[in-house]
């Protein structure tokens, strides 16, 4: 018998790549070791649902849960350990804002069906379609059942702490983790309950280097199609659709130091209501017209404005779902 702290991670609908910066924390991984007994990892360990239901409600101490609520077994499993741990960490993109899964919520069920089992990429000549049910020899089996939309963790079960990315950075998994080791031997404060850990307060404009200059252009680009990107400028005010302005601080801006525009995987910065109204303000600020049909004509440079403004965070936008996925 143990008795140090339990430690859980759970992944519901999502890729995997959470647990992937978890496992890139390095010898950090041996602190979890040594200061958590690991009662549920799925990814990483055999267990069982079972094990977890047998658990005394609130023994786990901390549980990082990543991914979206997809699923029924998904919701299932949220309420289940949202019960048996003290600290729940929504952690990551999927689970705080339903991230790419969550564009599906653009359509209905039936539409995403038919794209999966009857597109022209797709061999079902029986066009064979998934059951919530199915008789076989050893009995009766349950499959989880798709869900109408994608939900973040929070808009199923009440939610500690939020540590944003996708995946999170690997550095900012490593502070958080201290700071929950220290706060258990008496050495810290946790947060407010509530909090987002492991980011900043701030946009990731703020961890940018490239300078803005208050330009204003006549066109967006796709950056493919730029032969040549300033590398001190603003990528906005080149024309390309950067999500920064947005985008909370805390990743490093890794990502327009070479180049890349921001893609908001950090999700709303503090304070931000709607994460794509405050894009299309940012974007606003930078079209240099006052013709309506001229700034019609350069928004349609950007060829898909969903997947630009809300690639991350549709499921908890103000909008959360379009019409088609509403419908029952």
């Amino acid at each position: 018998m143990t008795s140090k702290p339990k430690f859980a991670m759970y992944w519901a609908s999502s890729c995997g790549g959470c647990e992937i910066a978890v496992l890139n924390i390095g010898e950090k991984i041996l602190d979890v070791d040594a200061n958590f007994d690991v009662v549920f990892w799925p990814v990483a360990m055999d267990a069982k649902y079972k094990d977890v239901e047998a658990l005394e409600d609130g023994a786990i101490t901390l549980t990082l849960f990543n991914g979206g609520m997809r699923t029924d077994e998904n919701a299932d499993m949220a309420r289940l350990l949202r019960r048996k741990s003290k600290i729940l960490v929504s952690f990551g993109s999927c689970a705080c804002e339903g991230c790419i899964p969550g564009l599906a919520n653009l359509s209905s069920v039936k539409d995403i069906f038919d794209a999966a089992y009857a597109s022209v990429s797709t061999d079902n000549p029986n066009n064979l379609r998934p059951r919530s049910d199915c008789a076989v020899p050893e009995g009766q089996i349950h499959i989880p059942v798709f869900s109408q939309l994608v939900r973040t963790l929070d808009q199923v079960v009440a939610v500690d702490y939020y540590i944003p990315g996708c995946p999170p950075e690997s550095h900012q998994i490593a502070a958080v983790i201290d700071v929950v080791i220290k706060a258990l031997h008496g050495e810290a404060e946790l947060p407010p309950a509530g909090a987002t850990i492991g980011a900043g307060v701030s946009t990731c404009c703020d961890e940018c280097p490239r300078a803005r200059n208050v330009k204003t252009i006549k066109a967006f680009v796709r950056i493919q199609d730029v032969e040549k990107i300033d590398p001190s400028l603003c990528l906005l005010e080149q024309g390309i659709p950067c999500n920064g302005p947005a985008t909370r601080s805390g990743c490093g801006a890794l990502c327009p130091k070479v180049s890349a525009q921001c893609i908001g995987c950090y999700g709303p910065a503090e304070g931000v209501i709607d994460f794509g109204a405050r894009l299309i303000s940012a974007y606003a600020s930078v079209i240099d017209s006052n013709d309506p049909a001229e700034i019609e004509r350069i928004l349609d440079g950007i060829p898909d404005p969903v997947g630009q403004v809300y690639r991350f965070n549709l499921a908890k936008s103000l909008l959360q779902a379009a019409r088609p996925a509403w419908a029952k």
